[in-house]
Parts: structure tokens; sequence; C-alpha cells
């Protein structure tokens, strides 16, 4: 599976992905407090749906183009979100997560974007131009830790690779180790596809043995009985995610099920704690 993310933009994982990232800044913002809200592996920051790239796997049809068919006021502002990249039309335009972070971005609030590869570095630049992100070329794993701990009290890291790396699950459980020990209360997000459980249930063992104690797993089944060899979801693991969040989930989850559900099928998308 290519994972470069033009092919996969606006499929049925960002809506999720994206629609959980906004209710979870928005829970923290209740508090007044400043958030460094950071993104590891940023990527372009906006593609274009009638692209080649994009056109050849047609995702979008499935996810971003589903939810805006949907008439659930839940996904109003996710929708709202994909409208402000479009000038307020329907969606030939999606943003990546860069984009809905500046969206939801407060005065007091700070964006720190990173991409190593220096071409979508370039164009991720272009993209935010006119925002208050900053935006660095180093490798996702050194400069997560070196963020740590944030300037502000509080923040958010989306840590979100393409899994291209035969050991992107081993450097993820390695560097949130590290950052756990550095930033025990900071919130941490990170999003992962599934293609087969027992693969996935492997490394949901080994993230319990570190022992995070709040430590949530939300993961979006599409298919009633698993595909083998192909994608079959994603997910977030989201590390001290607050209550207001947690306490609004699963009316927001149960929306983006059916959304999001393939014809003929009902899927799942359920969150539960990890625990040792």
């Amino acid at each position: 599976m290519n994972y470069r993310h033009s092919f996969h933009a606006g499929n049925s994982a960002d809506v999720v992905k994206h629609s959980l990232l906004i209710a979870l800044v928005r829970a923290l913002q209740q508090k007044p407090g400043a958030l460094t809200l950071i993104d590891t592996h940023a990527g372009c920051g906006l593609y274009d749906l009638g692209g080649e790239q994009a056109q050849r796997t047609g995702e979008a049809a499935h996810g971003v183009l589903r939810a805006f068919a949907d008439a659930n006021p839940l996904l109003d502002e996710y929708r709202a979100a994909v409208r402000a990249v479009n000038e307020g039309a329907e969606p030939h335009l999606y943003p990546g997560s860069p984009q809905f972070l500046a969206q939801l971005l407060r005065p007091q609030d700070l964006l720190i974007l990173n991409e190593k590869h220096p071409e979508d570095a370039q164009v991720l630049r272009s993209a935010m131009r006119g925002s208050p992100a900053a935006v660095h070329e180093r490798d996702a794993y050194e400069l997560w830790l070196a963020m740590l701990p944030t300037r502000t009290p509080r923040g958010v890291v989306v840590v979100d690779p393409p899994y291209e790396q035969t050991d992107e699950r081993e450097r993820i459980t390695a560097t949130l180790a590290a950052a756990h020990r550095k930033w025990a209360h900071g919130v941490t997000v990170i999003w992962y596809p599934l293609k087969d459980r027992t693969t996935h249930q492997q490394w949901k063992n080994r993230l319990r043995r570190l022992d995070i104690p709040k430590f949530l797993s939300v993961e979006h089944w599409l298919y009633d009985a698993d595909m083998p060899g192909i994608y079959n979801g994603a997910g977030l693991f989201i590390v001290n995610p607050p209550y207001a969040f947690t306490q609004a989930l699963p009316p927001l989850l149960e929306a983006l099920r059916v959304a999001l559900a393939p014809e003929g099928h009902s899927g799942e998308l359920m969150a539960d704690w990890l625990h040792a």
C-alpha cells in the first residue's frame, strides 16, 4: 500500500481523525490557558481531490464526500473546516491536519509543524502562508522529544506517520515512552492504519506495558468481517484525553460510523481504555 497522503486525502480515516482532533482541541480550549499544538508528520497541508493521485484511488468518495452527504449536526464543525479552504463551496481541496489545527488556534495558542521531506515541506510552507505556524524540516521522532515539555502549560502532539518503515511502530513506542517521562500530563494523538487484528493487538500489548494511566484507543473497522491483506480501517491512540472530550465521544463516534459505513456493512467505531 502507498501511504503517501496525496493518494488518500479525504478518505474515511481522515474524516475520523480530523473530526476527533477538532473535538479534542475544542475540549481543551474550554480552559483559557494557552495550548501548543505540534504536528510531527505534517505533510503538504492541502490536497487536490481532483488531482491525479487522489483520483487514482477515489478514496474521498468514501470519506469526506459521504460526510458532506450526511446531515448529522455533530459533523457540522468538521464540514465547516473543510469548506473554509474551499471558500464555502463543496470540497475540491482537502485540508491536512495543519490546516484543521490552524483554524482552531486562539490568539494565545501556538502551532508547530514538522515535515522531513524537503519538497513536501516547501508545499506545506506555501499552504500555511498567512498562518502563525512555525514549520520545521526534522526527523519527526527527534522533534517530538525536542519540543517537550511545551513552552505553554498544556499542549497536544499529533503523530501521523506513513507507516512505510518496518520499524515505525517500534519508533513510536520508544519515543512515546520517552515523551511520557518528560511530559507525563501532555496530550498525544497517534494515528494508525488497521490491516489485520493480530498485528494490531500485538502492538497494543506492547503499548500497554508502557503503563500510561490514561491511554485511549479508538478503532474504526470499516467492514463487518476482516478483509485479509487490505486496508480495513484506522484508529487513534490518545494519551491524556480531557474529560469533556471522552464524555462527548460516544455520539460523535456513532455519527461517524453511520456516515462512513461502506455499502452492505455496518462497520464498527469504538473507544476503549488500554490498561496494563
